[in-house]
């Protein structure tokens, strides 16, 4: 918004003195600019936003006052009493990250394909939330119920994304050669500079579980104080770069990594979320005045999602999000290997002390703090390989 009002100011001034006062306007055609614009501005919306709807969310009695499954398995001595601790604190992340896109972005098909799926999320993660503070089971939401509208999202997103023309490209260095590539059809691997293509069907299956996948993966590992958010800001700095890359010219050519048209708008959308998530951590840090619930944890899982099947990179979403990986995996297999061995023995045996695999690290007697800061290490590992991933191919 901010931006095309700046254009329509320049394009009123021009011809005019006033044109070299408001000459300054040109520099919200930089997208350095409104991503600083954006991230700013989200930073100081949640900040505002955040002791209000805190406030508000006391007055609802939107507390969790059941009893969890760490508090069940005696990790409350350890980590301290959380009842009655707001929750659904995600509507300050989703609130400001949508405004601060909203008036900082070019609105394009990305962008808004990206907002959408956010929207839909936060959607679903709030009506969870609410149903757990008004069973006060930690039920929630049916888990068919939201793998189905998860899943229906994002194969909508796949769909749509197939029956589009060729939407990025890779110019090879050396040679006047362009490969065209579908975001749907056409895979990239990490490490590996050409496109594979895969057809609609496996094309469209990929995409559904990138969104799917980072979406729960980032629920499963929102059970500590400021840890998926901490998480979520290492892995958003990660697409910030990316995304910028794959919108510039210059810089997706020398790399050789696919240059999509318009996902530089794409950076404005990953500032804005590292702006929200640095003012929610202001008040999610420990001990947390609340948490983001399923609102915030499953828009910002399938956000990433979303964001890298646009820029072509779904599996260094895997890499970069090392951290969510492990949590969700650390989820398959307890349940997996205790059915089984529940099914072979008649006794269920576990992998892990606990899942996710935050809790087996609290119930191996490390301090909440400590599993927190030592998972932020391990996120930035894990980014770091991600963004190796640029020049080793």
């Amino acid at each position: 918004m901010i931006f095309y009002l700046s254009q329509c100011i320049l394009d009123w001034a021009h011809g005019t003195e006033w044109e070299s006062r408001l000459s300054f306007l040109r520099l919200f055609k930089y997208i350095t600019v409104r991503c600083a614009g954006a991230a700013v501005t989200a930073l100081i919306l949640s900040w505002w936003l955040g002791p209000k709807i805190i406030r508000w969310l006391k007055e609802l009695k939107f507390g969790q006052e059941y009893a969890d499954k760490a508090e069940e398995a005696g990790l409350s001595a350890l980590r301290g009493n959380k009842r009655g601790t707001p929750t659904m604190g995600g509507v300050m992340i989703v609130l400001a990250l949508i405004v601060s896109t909203m008036l900082w972005a070019q609105w394009n098909a990305q962008v808004e394909l990206t907002m959408l799926s956010v929207l839909v999320l936060a959607g679903l993660g709030f009506y969870d939330d609410y149903a757990k503070i008004m069973k006060q089971t930690g039920g929630g939401t049916p888990p068919r119920v939201k793998l189905i509208t998860q899943f229906a999202l994002a194969a909508f997103v796949g769909i749509y994304l197939w029956q589009l023309p060729a939407m990025s490209e890779l110019r090879l260095l050396g040679s006047k050669t362009i490969l065209h590539s579908n975001l749907a059809t056409d895979l990239m691997l990490p490490f590996y500079k050409y496109p594979i293509y895969l057809g609609a069907a496996a094309g469209i299956a990929v995409v559904m579980l990138a969104i799917v996948g980072s979406s729960n993966a980032v629920n499963l590992t929102d059970g500590l104080d400021g840890l998926a958010i901490g998480c979520t800001l290492i892995v958003g700095f990660v697409f910030l770069v990316f995304t910028y890359l794959a919108g510039n010219v210059k810089a997706a050519t020398y790399l050789q990594i696919p240059l999509v048209p318009g996902a530089g708008e794409l950076t404005v959308f990953c500032a804005a979320l590292l702006g929200a998530g640095l003012g929610f951590l202001w008040f999610n840090c420990h001990p947390a005045q609340v948490f983001m619930g399923d609102t915030g944890s499953l828009a910002l899982g399938g956000a990433f999602g979303i964001v890298a099947v646009l820029i072509h990179q779904p599996f260094v979403l895997v890499i970069a999000g090392g951290v969510f990986v492990a949590e969700a995996v650390s989820v398959i297999l307890q349940r997996g290997w205790f059915k089984f061995t529940r099914r072979q023995t008649g006794t269920g045996r576990r992998i892990f002390l606990m899942a996710p695999l935050h809790h087996h690290f609290e119930k191996k007697g490390w301090h909440e703090s400590q599993v927190v800061m030592r998972f932020y290490i391990l996120c930035v590992l894990c980014a770091v390989v991600a963004l190796a991933t640029l020049k080793l191919r």
